[in-house]
């Protein structure tokens, strides 16, 4: 039974089988011959036409293939969202390569143990991060770096303005080494190369993603190009009654590393189509309520946290910001609160729909519906050809009964493929259950009404999310037990209005060894990504556990919260 096809909204299909057998590469081709002066992109006041996209995309392909990469290889992305982005992984593709789409805010640490396990030969990265690259690269498998500017595809007004007043103290000013390129002098030097004689099937590897899985040990979700194109005709068959093609833009502040962006939004944008427009800085809320003014966009991707802090900004509250423009808008990655979506309804006209994924589903969705009910604290019904149990959370194999509390999982048309080179944690993800192929077990638990709406209701295991971040707890205490003053340590998310949720630390230190508060968040600083750092380290004598020894995370966060 799927009860949830009863409350869709009138328009939207129970099924689109069968999925076309193409890739994104197929849809930019087709959108640059039959419509390519259209803008594909927005950013910072510029455009970037679908015909510019792919012969800038054709141009970095056969770079690539000059410098010797075949098809299979993969190459690193650390940027922000920026042309750049699209352009090299669209070029990426193009010569058969998968792409790796990395956090720009990881430290030094992070990126070489994901460079190391990915096995990437080139990076591209923008200026700011080439040091870090450069560092590090020695215990890679990295053989080379493409460095590019943010300004490369500013207007030129602004780019001059930036060179002059923003390039050399923001860390933009670089030299590269001899061995190393620069992303424009190789689309100019290729600019006039056909197109590397690759084919690239639906069912070729697309892309390399960053998940804590089930575990909690940060793994590489492996996507395949077909996964692009069911994302995006579902959610477009979802929210097509609110956009309008090749009129009504759609604007991604959220970033192009993260699946909710990168098989999202941008598969949704090509699938339509409608314009993308880039936001480099969501936190720069001045910033983003001034795109929003010059893009005018209709649809519009977020966390809670965002949409907190744009109604929290002093020219929305007195009602100096434009947001009429906006019809829908999409939240996610993180618990939407009633007030908040109440709020921002108000001030803009718009509608939000709350909705759910994770990594390892490829954007397979529950979204709440676009015109029909809208259930508070419901991530909503399942997408077209998006299938979802809850079962029980032990075993996995009772089905459970309308609103008793399981294990969420779910299958589609688009879900990972593997994690990389980790068959053992793959299986642990993907299980069969009976005819129909795996089922990705989420680790969330939830439950379903009578007609099949989900609810979230706790995640399995300890998985916090911070500003709409995966953050685990396992990582923060490897960096904390090798500080030499630690013996035990523990780590747990702990609710905060802001973030969502914050890591915070407790630590026991070993007999005769001293350390204050700000000297491990410190330690931390410089081996983890800002949001991973502990917002408070609290030192204790001892730390609860279980008879066996395993810390009670979950008693210590009781604490804390008993306390405020």
């Amino acid at each position: 039974m799927k009860p949830w096809l009863a409350h869709y909204d009138s328009d939207v299909a129970a099924s689109l089988a069968p999925y076309p057998n193409k890739t994104l590469l197929d849809y930019l081709a087709d959108l640059a011959r039959d419509r390519g002066d259209k803008p594909a992109l927005l950013f910072k006041g510029a455009s970037m036409s679908y015909a510019a996209l792919e012969s800038h995309s054709n141009a970095f392909a056969a770079a690539l293939a000059s410098l010797g990469m075949r098809p299979g290889d993969r190459v690193a992305l650390l940027l922000p969202n920026c042309p750049q982005f699209l352009v090299a992984q669209f070029g990426i593709w193009k010569a058969g390569g998968v792409v790796v789409a990395l956090n720009p805010t990881y430290s030094e640490r992070e990126l070489e143990a994901a460079l190391a396990s990915f096995g990437a030969s080139l990076v591209v990265a923008l200026t700011p991060f080439y040091r870090r690259i450069k560092n590090i690269q020695a215990r890679t498998h990295v053989r080379r770096v493409v460095a590019t500017s943010i300004k490369e595809y500013l207007p030129p007004a602004l780019r001059l303005l930036f060179t002059i007043f923003k390039e050399k103290k923001g860390g933009h000013r670089v030299t590269t080494a001899a061995e190393d390129f620069w992303f424009q002098s190789l689309l100019r030097a290729h600019r006039a190369s056909p197109r590397p004689a690759v084919t690239v099937r639906p069912d070729d590897r697309a892309i390399i993603l960053s998940s804590g899985g089930t575990t909690g040990t940060p793994k590489g979700v492996v996507g395949l190009h077909r996964h692009y194109v069911a994302a995006g005709r579902q959610l477009y068959e979802w929210t097509k009654s609110a956009l309008t093609p090749w009129v009504d833009v759609v604007m991604l502040p959220l970033p192009m590393f993260h699946v909710y962006a990168n098989v999202g939004v941008q598969a949704l944008a090509l699938v339509a189509p409608t314009p993308m427009s880039l936001v480099p800085n969501p936190r720069d809320i001045a910033d983003l309520l001034k795109t929003i003014r010059r893009v005018r966009p209709a649809f519009f991707s977020g966390i809670p946290t965002l949409y907190t802090a744009i109604l929290n900004h002093p020219d929305v509250r007195a009602g100096k910001a434009d947001l009429s423009s906006v019809k829908l808008c999409f939240s996610g990655a993180a618990a939407l609160m009633a007030e908040t979506k109440e709020q921002f309804e108000q001030v803009t006209g718009a509608r939000i729909v709350e909705g759910y994924s994770l990594t390892e589903g490829m954007m397979a969705c529950c979204v709440n519906p676009v015109k029909g009910t809208n259930k508070i604290g419901s991530i909503g019904l399942p997408l077209p050809d998006v299938e979802v149990r809850i079962v029980d959370a032990e075993h996995g194999r009772r089905e459970m009964s309308s609103r008793e509390v399981g294990e969420l999982i779910l299958r589609a048309p688009q879900y990972m493929a593997e994690y990389w080179n980790n068959p053992a944690e793959t299986a642990e993800t993907l299980r069969e259950h009976g005819d129909g192929g795996p089922w990705v077990h989420t680790g969330d638990l939830a439950y379903m009404d009578d007609e099949g709406y989900v609810f979230l209701v706790d995640r399995k295991k300890d998985m916090m999310k911070t500003s709409g971040f995966q953050v685990w707890p396992r990582e923060i205490e490897e960096v904390l037990a090798a500080h030499p003053a630690v013996m035990e340590v523990s780590v747990a998310g702990i609710p905060d209005a802001a973030k969502g949720e914050v890591p915070r630390a407790w630590v026991v230190l070993k007999a005769g060894q001293t350390a204050t508060e700000d000297e491990l968040r410190a330690y931390c600083r410089e081996r983890l990504a800002p949001y991973k750092v502990p917002a408070k380290v609290e030192f204790r004598t001892h730390l609860p556990k279980t008879m066996v020894g395993k810390v009670l995370r979950r008693t210590l966060v009781a604490e804390v919260q008993s306390d405020e």
